[in-house]
């Protein structure tokens, strides 16, 4: 028997089978665009999603032989929603979380959802990359729509019910509306009725890892699958991201390298809403009952692509043709030691403590003799300098990390990952699955199904570690030095950056 965990990001999606001992049977992955009908607008076809996601459950149906699939959870993007009708019609597309849709209702929100108190209730400050904002959006902007629709599903209940389940929404997910009641479990009516929105088609919640339904008998003859499987309400997906990294108690932390570097420590309670606002920090519900995340992170990832992009266009173009990886090449370029190359990685926009959006990038250190190999080591280093920024912060707030699990595809590089450990000064322990958003909602579905008692168990039976990466002292104590330097560039620059930026805009 196996476990499938379907995982939905932003502009791609994959569908993968375990064995209940975490053996991975099959993957299949597709990808899709953001669509930008309008300047500044960002939406997701939930109709090409949607058929995308088949497609990669079909794949990995086909290969499962003897190992019937017994359960099926998803993980997935969080903020946006697709507007549904009870029938299962598709309404209209998802509006992502960096749309600037929106962006108008922060005003009066902040009067009358000051920090301290959304912070209570939600977990949560108010931004426009949560949900409210769009849902506001929608209700005023498009009334026919809204009116048509009987549920506003976010995309891992979107997938599930489009499968036959229930349309029920966890409580991870549902965090990132901001209109949750952390402690209570349950939709706030204060928080709707301060708002001002009517949240008549936000769906029904539970936990992470409770039985949703099953595959539908028309869905299961489409993907494959047998009528009747299980289908289990999944998770935020860098939830599942740490549940599949095997970060499940607190002390701690997965360390996600994709697009996105996100850094999500575990604790098991609530913490001082003053020291968590001050240092931008969000609290939200683990897939693990009774544990909670926040999450720490940056786009540096986005920068080692435009570094392959800007100093490696056509290695990386032969290696496409070549149908291999560029990157193993251009790491093995980097020199030893701290990169004489110190980077301000504000190419876009920051994330806590700060969330700097009015700057730009700053390569510092450069001369005749550097190589490329050079500038890329100092936006790796960068990468980890941003978020040790935070992570500086965390004993105030009574988080505390031990160890990082590190999972996603700039995971691959062992000399990555050791920069990580040196910096942070940590063990960093790499699973051998580092694609864990997927194994993440196959442990889930392992849960709900009853394969496992426990999600300590679901993670022991189905995480395995290939490597522990400990922390090099002396390298620490030179990375503390560039820290020090590092942590100088934004203050030094950020009268300058500014107006840098602004004229950089106005000119394209």
């Amino acid at each position: 028997m196996s476990l499938l965990g379907i995982d939905v990001g932003t502009t791609g999606c994959k569908s993968a089978l375990f064995t209940e001992e975490g053996r991975q049977l099959a993957l299949a992955y597709e990808e899709y665009d953001i669509l930008h009908p309008h300047p500044g607008w960002a939406e997701l076809d939930a109709g090409e999603v949607l058929n995308k996601v088949k497609r990669t459950v079909v794949q990995v149906a086909g290969q499962a032989g003897r190992d019937t699939v017994r359960a099926l959870a998803v993980s997935s993007l969080g903020e946006a929603v697709v507007p549904v009708t009870a029938g299962r019609q598709v309404l209209g597309r998802s509006i992502l979380n960096f749309d600037v849709r929106g962006e108008e209702y922060l005003p009066e929100l902040s009067a009358v959802l000051p920090a301290q108190r959304l912070y209570r209730i939600n977990g949560n400050t108010i931004g426009n990359h949560y949900g409210l904002t769009k849902l506001k959006w929608i209700q005023e902007h498009q009334e026919s729509l809204y009116a048509a629709a009987d549920y506003l599903l976010n995309w891992s209940s979107f997938i599930a019910f489009m499968l036959g389940a229930q349309p029920v929404l966890d409580y991870s997910l549902a965090n990132r509306s901001l209109l949750f009641d952390i402690d209570a479990g349950a939709w706030s009516v204060d928080l709707m009725t301060a708002a001002g929105v009517d949240g008549s088609r936000l769906p029904p919640l539970a936990p992470s890892g409770s039985v949703v339904g099953e595959v539908s008998p028309a869905a299961a003859a489409e993907l494959g699958l047998q009528a009747g499987t299980t289908i289990i309400a999944g998770a935020h997906d860098q939830c599942a991201n740490a549940l599949g990294s095997g970060a499940v108690q607190p002390g701690q932390a997965m360390y996600g390298m994709g697009s996105f570097h996100c850094i999500a420590p575990v604790f098991n309670r609530r913490l001082d809403p003053t020291t968590m606002v001050e240092r931008g920090l969000c609290t939200e519900h683990h897939a693990v009952p009774g544990c909670y995340v926040t999450f720490i992170y940056n786009q540096v990832g986005s920068v080692v692509k435009w570094y392959r992009d800007t100093f490696a266009a056509a290695e990386h173009h032969q290696a496409l043709l070549n149908g291999v990886d560029v990157y193993p090449d251009l790491f093995g370029e980097i020199p030893p030691g701290p990169s004489s190359v110190l980077v301000l990685p504000h190419f876009s926009t920051g994330g806590p403590p700060d969330f700097i959006s009015n700057s730009s990038g700053v390569l510092t250190g450069l001369r005749l003799e550097t190589r490329r190999g050079e500038i890329l080591k100092g936006i790796l280093e960068s990468a980890v300098f941003s978020l040790k920024s935070c992570i500086d912060l965390l004993p105030a707030t009574g988080i505390q990390i031990d160890e990082y699990r590190v999972v996603g595809g700039g995971s691959k590089s062992n000399a990555w990952v050791q920069i990580c450990a040196d910096i942070m000064g940590r063990p960093v322990m790499r699973p051998v699955a580092t694609e864990a958003g997927a194994l993440g909602a196959a442990i889930i579905a392992g849960i709900g199904k009853g394969v496992f008692s426990s999600f300590s168990e679901g993670v022991q039976a189905m995480v395995r570690l290939e490597r522990s990466f400990e922390p090099d002292e002396s390298m620490r104590q030179k990375y503390q030095e560039r820290f020090d330097l590092f942590s100088q560039l934004w203050p030094s620059l950020k009268e300058f950056l500014p107006m840098l930026s602004r004229q950089s805009i106005s000119s394209q």
